[in-house]
């Protein structure tokens, strides 16, 4: 029987975490702030993130060394697996051989408590007594809520509106964790009730609900904010998916010619692609690096290279990054997790230097593909990856017509078991398939200052 499962030891779970950054054949921009303009230091993050946090998210080391405490919670799920999706290949017919690491094994069903319990470890160390963030689908407020519970620490989540009807047991998670959950925008923050008096049947937005989380933060002494992508930090941690990847491909007695990963603010696609991106800048690999993002959010592919804001209410320092502007309000689309505005600095500055490449999909073509998967590999994929799975997809079928056997790795970020509404939605053909027109984008992209 040929082998599907490529299993590493608990001995090899990765001792320290990978930074890209002093590897870029460029230097990324820094963030800027908004009154003057001028570049900001390490100072300007002291009021929402504890001192460690910082110096990661600055930091010019390739390695920094995890934890004990951490690698040992770790080792509740991790290394995680790799399969070779022979069904699915069989069922397209490709001569592509195409591979998944599985991060839907963690408690929370997803890769985000690879940051969440470092960021919650390294906020105890400092006294810090709860944590405050947003999330969308809710994949990241679960993971942090159980990050907060094994470290002893109170949770406080703003989870965007849309999000927070259309997935219930999401929210029943964190608080079965023990998070206090809040749908955003709320009347418990001054951002929150400037959105509600301008629209007061506001979707809510990641924007909205990061104004919401950071204004919280800053207000309370015995709090600091949590961000669950996007910054450096956030795809250093995550990097223990790319890292045992390397392994485990290499089990196979294979390499990657192309890695694929969905895309909202970078921190799925960054924590599998950034250790074979490595190998390309350093050992002369060639591998080809596609992130994808939905069509109704189209940050990478229609979106601006400039600086602009974090949040709605502009209340973080700017960062130079692929933005439709901090104001702009995606389609409440079911990849919650996808609806950002903006996108990471350090994924944003590699597609502009032509180091990555990005694909956007409307969410219908992503559920087809989500549904094949399911049908085929027997796991029912998070609305998120599956537009991974659609480009991974179309990639396997471009290597077909070429007749090219090309290795094809992709990130399937988390399982889809509290989705299922989305998916009866699409299978009664009630999904709507969302584009913007280009001046759309213009009126979005307007908000952004300067």
């Amino acid at each position: 029987m040929d082998q599907i499962k490529f299993l590493l030891d608990e001995k090899a779970l990765p001792e320290s975490w990978m930074n890209l950054v002093p590897d870029l054949p460029f230097v990324l921009e820094p963030p800027l702030n908004p009154a003057t303009r001028e570049p900001v230091g390490p100072e300007a993050f002291a009021p929402i993130f504890p001192e460690e946090i910082i110096r990661q998210e600055v930091t010019g080391e390739s390695r920094v060394p995890i934890p004990d405490e951490v690698r040992e919670i770790y080792s509740l799920w991790r290394p995680t697996p790799l399969f070779r999706a022979r069904r699915i290949e069989k069922h397209l017919d490709t001569p592509a051989h195409i591979y998944y690491k599985y991060e839907g094994v963690s408690p929370a069903g997803s890769h985000k408590p690879n940051t969440a319990v470092p960021q919650a470890y390294y906020n105890r160390e400092e006294g810090v007594r709860r944590l405050t963030t947003e999330t969308g689908a809710g994949q990241w407020g679960s993971s942090l809520a159980f990050a907060c519970g094994v470290m002893g620490l109170d949770c406080t989540v703003y989870m965007v509106r849309v999000s927070y009807d259309q997935k219930p047991y999401r929210r029943v998670m964190m608080q079965t964790y023990g998070a206090e959950v809040h749908a955003s925008p709320t009347d418990l923050t001054q951002a929150g009730r400037n959105i509600r008096e301008e629209t007061p049947d506001s979707p809510g937005s990641l924007g909205i609900a990061i104004s919401e989380a950071i204004e919280d933060a800053v207000k309370n002494d015995d709090a600091k904010y949590s961000l669950g992508s996007v910054l450096n930090h956030v795809l250093l941690h995550q990097t223990v998916i790319g890292q045992e990847a390397i392994e485990q491909i290499g089990m196979a007695g294979e390499y990657p010619d192309i890695v694929v990963g969905c895309a909202g603010g970078g921190s799925n696609f960054g924590g599998l692609a950034f250790p074979f991106l490595r190998e390309n800048l350093v050992n002369g690999h060639k591998t080809r690096f596609v992130a994808v993002e939905p069509a109704s959010c189209p940050t990478l592919t229609r979106g601006r290279f400039v600086y602009d804001f974090g949040d709605t209410a502009g209340t973080t320092p700017m960062m130079k990054m692929y933005t439709l502007g901090h104001s702009f309000v995606p389609a409440g689309i079911h990849a919650g997790g996808l609806r950002y505005h903006g996108d990471s600095p350090i994924l944003s500055a590699l597609v502009y230097e032509g180091f990555v490449e990005a694909r956007a999909y409307t969410q219908n073509p992503t559920f087809e593909a989500g549904l094949t998967f399911a049908r085929t590999e027997g796991i029912v994929p998070a609305p998120e990856v599956n537009h991974a799975i659609k480009a991974t997809m179309d990639l396997a079928l471009e290597a077909k017509e070429a007749g090219e056997e090309k290795v094809i790795l992709f990130n399937l970020c988390g399982h889809g078991h509290f989705d299922l509404a989305a998916y009866e939605q699409h299978l009664a053909g009630n999904l709507v398939d969302i584009e913007h027109s280009e001046e759309e984008i213009e009126q979005a992209v307007a908000s952004i200052p300067g």
